[in-house]
């Protein structure tokens, strides 16, 4: 039996606010052979989280034992917690044939591109400032001033959208789950 050919490693990243997670669970609704890499967190459950599907829940020393033995492909510390791919897992799928998609913050790109130049490095980009700042607003959930400081960090995140592979414009989720779709299945381009 011929072995599968490893599959590309494709990073989806954006600002706060532009829709990531809404748009991978239209891509897990529309095309559910897809595979998303879960990763792992140091916080607490939210209500309807389930541990393994939404997040491998850890705590700090698990997650410091993670880093040690080199497990996380990524990590970074976002709003006082910490967040990371599990490397092993993303491992398997790629070395399988079978193409992974990682939904990161911007931070935890720069290492996957660090780590595997040849990963596909996708930007998700809201369709102006105004609706990115409209969505970050309109959760309600935060003070103003933790409003103002996710609106720089996503204004910096804007700003680094140049050091992506692809940019997808999320102004409908639908077509921006397919696009993201077509780049993960498309084959890797040939070596230069």
């Amino acid at each position: 039996m011929a072995r599968a050919t490893p599959a590309r490693l494709t990073v989806l990243s954006g600002p706060s606010g532009v829709g990531k997670g809404t748009v991978v669970a239209e891509v897990r609704r529309r095309h559910p052979d897809v595979w998303v890499s879960v990763s792992v967190t140091t916080r607490r459950p939210r209500p309807g989280e389930i541990d393994g599907v939404h997040y491998h829940f850890v705590d700090d020393a698990e997650f410091d034992r993670l880093i040690a033995k080199d497990g996380l492909l990524e990590w970074a510390e976002y709003a006082g917690y910490r967040y990371g791919t599990p490397a092993a897992a993303v491992q398997e799928r790629l070395a399988s044939g079978v193409p992974a998609l990682l939904e990161i913050e911007l931070q935890g790109a720069r290492q996957v591109r660090a780590r595997d130049p040849e990963a596909q490095l996708v930007f998700l980009a809201p369709p102006s400032w105004a609706v990115l700042v409209s969505r970050l607003a309109g959760r309600g959930s935060e003070p103003p001033a933790v409003q103002e400081r996710r609106l720089a960090l996503a204004q910096a995140e804007l700003d680094a959208s140049g050091e992506f592979d692809v940019v997808v414009v999320n102004d409908d989720v639908a077509r921006a789950a397919d696009e993201l779709v077509d780049l993960l299945t498309a084959p890797p381009p040939e070596p230069a």
